[in-house]
């Protein structure tokens, strides 16, 4: 009996210790099961009156926006008209010169020996032709007395006509090599000031090389290229508002010109914006900024509230008191008090209830309470939402059914 009892009391202990753990394995395995298995329980969710909007017909200030480089509207490059030696060049970058205003000279040795040869032949010319003319008057007057037949008149002629037009054409080379003389004087075409010196005295310049480049402040303009959706609703006159890099303050503009051919390749449309010249602004600033377009109404909610962490874009509407995701085709931006909204083409309806951005994410089927209208809020929002009971979470102990 003793020997029995020594051998029984440790099986009986063994037995008990592993069914212990037997137990305590199987439940290990049914809770990591019941976490990995997917929750078919919704949480529930509460919001307050703020956190949802009316999906409805609003007047949208449509804005398109604008980039680029300002560049002057008036600008020129002095150019060396003959070929020779830069003599003098007094402008430098930054001065401020007028039209017609002499800036330099070039080396005009070689034309004035030109002009020199050109009027010594002119005036050789000018002889032969006062011969020709005395010997025709002579000949006129033999003719009229009977000495001389016609045949010899008309060889008279034929040479005074000859030598007028080598006279004339004698003094027109005179006037070119004259011009030519002339274009040794550097002038500045345009007012304004200088932006670029590409010479320096002593270099020798071809024709028609740059010389100076020189800019008009006054009137400054940017282009910009724009979609050719966004062209349609452009015009003349239209205002803009430019933020210039360097200035606080944006500057104001006005749709100057818009161009009648799209770029190739990406179709846009160039828009040039017209702004008056202001001490700070320089030509090649970057700007950007907005062309503020006639509003138009239209469907919309606030751009916050259209989510994009999916394939296509989608709004969650409140519906029988759960959050249900919807599809929507976006078209025009604009502003409503100063918030950014968006049209919504299709997807929702007037007076659909949406959850706005400030909600967070939020799963398809939430369960949502919504709490009483705040302070300031339409007392018509706290009747557009049906609030239902929060469901218990699936880990509480109230998750047992009632008995």
């Amino acid at each position: 009996m003793k020997r029995w009892l020594k051998w029984a009391i440790p099986l009986v202990a063994a037995g008990l210790v592993g069914g212990f753990v037997a137990r305590a394995v199987i439940a290990r395995k049914t809770e990591q099961a019941q976490l990995a298995a997917p929750s078919t329980m919704v949480a529930g969710l509460e919001l307050a009156a703020t956190d949802i909007v009316i999906a409805r017909p609003v007047d949208l200030a449509r804005q398109v926006e604008v980039s680029g480089g300002l560049r002057a509207v008036n600008s020129a490059f002095l150019k060396s008209r003959i070929s020779g030696e830069v003599r003098a060049l007094s402008a430098r970058e930054g001065d401020t010169v007028k039209a017609g205003q002499l800036l330099g000279q070039l080396d005009t040795t070689e034309p004035a020996l030109r002009l020199k040869q050109a009027e010594q032949s002119a005036a050789a010319a000018r002889a032969q032709a006062d011969i020709a003319r005395r010997a025709l008057d002579n000949n006129r007057a033999l003719v009229a007395q009977g000495f001389i037949s016609a045949t010899g008149l008309e060889t008279s002629v034929s040479n005074d006509a000859a030598a007028q037009a080598n006279l004339q054409a004698a003094l027109t080379a005179a006037q070119l090599a004259a011009k030519s003389v002339g274009d040794g004087r550097l002038v500045a075409p345009i007012g304004g000031q200088i932006a670029q010196r590409l010479v320096q005295p002593g270099e020798r310049v071809s024709v028609d090389a740059r010389l100076l480049e020189i800019v008009d402040l006054s009137r400054l303009e940017l282009e910009a290229s724009v979609a050719p959706d966004d062209v349609a609703g452009i015009s003349v006159g239209q205002p803009a508002l430019l933020q210039v890099d360097g200035l606080a303050t944006p500057v104001p503009a006005r749709v100057e010109r818009i161009n009648p051919s799209a770029q190739t390749g990406s179709r846009a449309v160039t828009v040039y914006l017209a702004m008056d010249g202001q001490p700070a602004l320089r030509q090649g600033l970057y700007a950007r900024g907005k062309i503020q377009l006639p509003p138009q109404m239209a469907l919309a909610v606030p751009l916050s509230a259209v989510r994009t962490d999916q394939s296509l874009p989608y709004v969650l509407r409140l519906q029988d008191g759960r959050a249900t995701a919807a599809t929507v085709v976006l078209g025009r931006r604009g502003e409503v008090d100063g918030q950014p909204w968006v049209e919504v083409r299709e997807g929702l309806q007037t007076g659909a209830n949406v959850l706005t951005g400030t909600v967070g994410l939020v799963r398809d089927g939430t369960a949502i309470t919504v709490a009483a209208a705040a302070a300031g809020r339409p007392a018509s929002m706290a009747g557009a939402v049906q609030a239902v009971p929060t469901l218990p979470s699936p880990n509480s102990a109230a998750s047992t059914p009632p008995p």
